[in-house]
């Protein structure tokens, strides 16, 4: 499974991107896009569980699963 980003909620504020360990989410027509090919939900990664750029993201509901 992987994360995507709502294009009508990402404000493009660049606080998730340096946050994902497998440099999955990179800028696209003005805001945010998450590869699906590569995101892994952080799995394995850190100590709360849930992936990184949800916790960075400022916005609610802006990042979710795909």
């Amino acid at each position: 499974m992987a994360m995507k980003i709502m294009r009508e909620l990402c404000t493009a504020c660049g606080d998730c991107e340096p946050v994902c360990p497998t440099q999955s989410i990179k800028p696209f027509k003005g805001v945010y896009k998450i590869d699906a090919n590569t995101c892994s939900e952080c799995e394995g990664e850190g100590e709360s569980g849930s992936p990184q750029c949800a916790d960075a993201c400022m916005e609610d509901g802006c990042i979710v699963p795909a």
